[in-house]
C-alpha cells in the first residue's frame, strides 16, 4: 500500500476527518496539500506533524474550494510544490442542522456549494492533470441511508445525496482513463461539526444507536481513504464504503 512518491491533495485537512486522511496518507510515504480556509495554525501543525515525522511530507495552502477559483488556487499550489497531482481526497464540507420550515436559499445555497459545486468542479479542473492509476475519493455520510435520519439533516444529506450519484457517473467517464472514483461514507464521528449544537444527551443516544455504543473516531476513517488511494485498489471504483461500526448495514 505504499504511496511513496505519490501527490495527494486533501481538501478541508486542516484538522478532525481530514487532517488525520492527510497524517495517514503522509505516513504511508505521500506528499500531501491541506488545505484550510481559516485556521491557518491548525494546518501549519498538521503539516509540522507530517513534517517531523515522515516518510512523506507536507506543505499547506489557504483556498476556499467552494468556489472555482479557490479550487483553481489549490491545483496550482499542488502543482508548484509537487509537480504532479495523483490523489485527490474532498473532503471539505458543513452539517447545518434545519428543518423544512427553518431552510432558507442561503442556508441551501452554503451547503449545495461547498458539499457539491467545490468537489465537482474541483475535480473537473484535477483530471486533465491526472494520470493513469489515480485515484479520487468524496466524503460522504452514512445518514444518506440511515433510517434514523432527523428532519433537521434535510438540506445536509441531499447536498451528500448529490456528491454519492455524481461519484458513480465519475467512476463510468474517469474510469476509461484509469483513474478510480470511490466514496467513503462515515457515520457518526467525534469531531467538533458533530458535536456543535449537541447537548451531551443526544450525542450519547446517538452512540447508542451503534452496537459498539460508541462514535467513531476520525483516525478509524483515514485507512479506508488510504487504502483507496493505494495501488492495492486499482480494482475498486464506483463504490461507497460505508465506515461506520455497524451503524447502518
Amino acid at each position: 500500500m505504499s504511496l511513496t512518491g505519490k501527490a495527494a491533495i486533501v481538501t478541508g485537512s486542516s484538522r478532525s476527518i481530514g487532517a488525520s486522511i492527510a497524517i495517514h496518507l503522509a505516513s504511508e510515504g505521500a506528499m500531501v496539500m491541506v488545505n484550510y480556509v481559516g485556521n491557518a495554525d491548525a494546518a501549519a501543525s498538521v503539516v509540522s506533524q507530517i513534517n517531523s515525522k515522515g516518510p512523506g511530507k507536507a506543505a499547506s495552502c489557504k483556498a476556499d474550494v467552494s468556489t472555482i477559483a479557490g479550487a483553481q488556487t489549490l491545483l496550482d499550489a499542488a502543482l508548484k510544490e509537487f509537480g504532479r497531482i495523483d490523489i485527490l481526497v474532498l473532503n471539505a464540507g458543513i452539517m447545518g442542522s434545519k428543518v423544512l420550515a427553518d431552510v432558507d436559499e442561503a442556508f441551501f445555497d452554503n451547503h449545495m456549494n461547498i458539499n457539491v459545486k467545490g468537489p465537482l468542479f474541483l475535480v473537473k479542473a484535477a483530471a486533465p492533470l491526472m494520470t493513469e492509476g489515480s485515484r479520487i475519493i468524496f466524503l460522504s455520510t452514512s445518514l444518506t441511508v440511515a433510517s434514523t435520519v432527523l428532519p433537521n439533516s434535510l438540506v445536509y444529506v441531499a447536498s451528500k445525496g448529490a456528491i454519492e450519484q455524481a461519484a458513480r457517473s465519475l467512476a463510468k467517464d474517469l474510469g476509461t482513463r484509469g483513474i478510480t472514483v470511490n466514496v467513503v461514507s462515515p457515520g457518526p464521528v467525534d469531531t467538533p461539526l458533530f458535536r456543535d449544537g449537541k447537548p451531551e444527551q443526544v450525542i450519547n443516544f446517538i452512540a447508542g444507536l451503534n452496537p459498539f455504543k460508541r462514535i467513531g473516531k476520525p483516525e478509524e476513517i483515514a485507512p479506508v481513504v488510504a487504502f483507496l488511494a493505494s495501488p492495492s485498489a486499482g480494482w475498486v471504483s464506483g463504490q461507497n464504503i460505508k465506515v461506520n461500526g455497524a451503524f447502518t448495514v
